[in-house]
């Protein structure tokens, strides 16, 4: 009765209201308050201006993989390169990837945005230089190592960046409309690279012992594009306002957002309406909390993110991630291998025409043979050695590529809410068998064209379906580590299928393509299991 008694003797309506005084303290948090005041910027002109910063960055740092598929043709002499170190070469930005992506993402957190992308781009584009400077297939191997390893560095500060100044009802879009900055750019790649390495230039400094050929000067101009992403990040877009806030630099980021309310809307700063945003809390920016309770903080968080952590790995998301993991190591190893490979196989088509009765494994097998005594004599090498210079055909059907390649968003956008991801990865999986295995057998030019051109197209629409699935089954808690996972265990299937890749075509040209159709046959067998709705 006692107890009874007390409690009747509170004033209830005004617990209530200090109850619900504390609940909208707590929603007007920071962090939660800045997608108001980026809703009152509006889309404009500074959202224009990041997303074309966003297609320079993500063009520079594609080049550092890609470059390589057009150069090998040009420079097999030059670096005396069998089919085993092209494929090396092919894999070495995906090496530095590797090394860096997952550490990146941790460090870009702590300490910012924009100087992992300066560091970042700015290194790509040292690293690029060195690259166009060298001599030895040893050195350009090294620069393409570190040009991964940097990319990789600036790549999650680019699209951490652009989710971070895009409000919520557009970040979706925002960050879609980037993913396909990736298509544009093999196809601005492409048209580069037919521009410069059809040219025959040669310069010789100090009696021959230094040589820049038309490669050379290709990987010099096509570093320019890092060059530009370095400024265009470092002086012309501000940090992240949600960064400085996690560091308690609220005037800093008040004053971005009030820069990007009047550069998109025009009108003075002071009809803002969040002018005077966190202007209370500035009085305690100071953190004057001891170190000890700082350490304390940062044990707490580790030990709550393992926590958040663990039941990734128990039944059912453990099971879960190992089926995509599989997945997406072989998706990611097809597609780069057809993409990265593609232009080699164009320009051997190009100078070794299908006649009658001839298809695409009798050309290759026939080029292989051919490569025998230069592999094994270094003399024959240096006499006989005439590289197979790609023509205007491999460069149109890399651009014919690179645009068939833009369809997959499309269709993907229009189907996947009638249709569900899990039939449209199952249905993708069966073309991806029959383009694949089709390839063997294609015995014109246009066959060849058309079915690399939907095998790429197709795995970049599975992988893309691969990524959605993970994000709708693996909670918040886990997401980004699950994402960080399959893309790491997929740039290791680009790693192995590249350095394969070569010894499967010298042991025979069926050997690769067999393999690639009966590794998807297993990635459509998988997809069967895949849960087809959230659990």
């Amino acid at each position: 009765m006692v107890q009874f008694r007390r409690m009747s003797d509170l004033d209830l309506p005004a617990l209530a209201e200090r109850e619900r005084a504390k609940a909208r303290e707590e929603w007007r948090t920071p962090m939660k308050e800045i997608d108001a005041a980026l809703i009152a910027c509006t889309f404009g002109r500074f959202h224009i201006k990041l997303l074309t910063t966003a297609f320079v960055g993500f063009l520079a740092g594609i080049l550092a993989s890609s470059t390589t598929a057009y150069l090998l043709p040009s420079a097999e002499c030059d670096l005396q390169m069998d089919l085993l170190r092209k494929g090396l070469l092919n894999a070495m930005p995906y090496v530095g990837m590797l090394i860096s992506s997952v550490v990146a993402g941790f460090l870009t957190d702590a300490f910012g945005r924009k100087i992992f992308l300066g560091v970042g781009f700015l290194g790509l584009f040292i690293f690029q230089l060195i690259g166009g400077s060298s001599q030895t297939f040893e050195l350009l191997a090294t620069a393409k190592f570190f040009e991964g390893l940097l990319y990789a560095t600036a790549f999650s500060a680019c699209v951490s960046l652009t989710a971070e100044f895009s409000y919520s009802s557009i970040r979706d879009r925002m960050i879609l409309f980037q993913s396909s900055f990736i298509a544009v750019s093999h196809v601005v790649i492409a048209g580069m690279s037919w521009a410069i390495l059809t040219n025959e230039w040669r310069y010789s400094m100090f009696g021959g012992k230094f040589v820049l050929n038309t490669w050379n000067f290709y990987l010099y101009i096509t570093s320019l594009w890092a060059f530009a992403a370095f400024t265009m990040y470092v002086f012309c877009l501000p940090e992240s306002p949600k960064y400085l806030i996690t560091q308690k630099k609220y005037d800093e980021a008040r004053e971005i957002l009030i820069k990007i309310y009047v550069e998109n809307t025009g009108k003075p700063a002071e009809t803002y309406p969040f002018y005077n945003i966190w202007k209370d809390k500035n009085k305690h920016s100071i953190d004057e909390t001891p170190e000890d309770q700082i350490e304390m903080s940062i044990r707490h968080q580790i030990v709550v993110g393992l926590h958040n952590v663990k039941p990734m790995f128990q039944k059912p998301l453990g099971l879960y991630l190992a089926m995509t993991c599989f997945s997406n190591f072989i998706i990611m190893a097809m597609y780069n291998v057809l993409r990265l490979w593609f232009p080699q196989v164009s320009a051997i088509v190009e100078h070794n025409p299908m006649t009658a009765g001839q298809d695409l494994c009798t050309v290759l097998d026939k080029y292989t043979a051919s490569l025998e005594p230069v592999v094994h004599n270094t003399t024959v090498l240096e006499e006989v050695c005439v590289p197979t210079k790609s023509g205007h055909e491999t460069y149109i059907n890399s651009i014919i590529i690179g645009c068939v390649c833009i369809i997959p968003y499309l269709i993907t956008g229009i189907l996947v809410n009638r249709v569900g991801k899990k039939t449209l990865l199952i249905v993708a999986g069966l073309i991806s068998i029959a383009s694949s295995l089709g390839l063997r057998w294609a015995n014109t030019k246009t066959a060849v064209v058309s079915l690399f051109s939907l095998c790429v197209a197709i795995a970049q629409s599975m992988l893309s379906l691969n990524q959605a699935m993970t994000v709708e089954h693996f909670p918040t808690t886990t997401r980004t580590l699950a994402i960080s996972l399959i893309m790491v265990i997929g740039r290791i299937g680009t790693l192995s299928g590249n350095i394969a890749f070569p010894v499967m075509l010298q042991m025979g040209c069926q050997v690769p393509f067999f393999t690639i159709s009966g590794s998807m046959c297993l990635v459509t067998f998988v997809a069967f299991f895949l849960p087809s709705k959230k659990q």
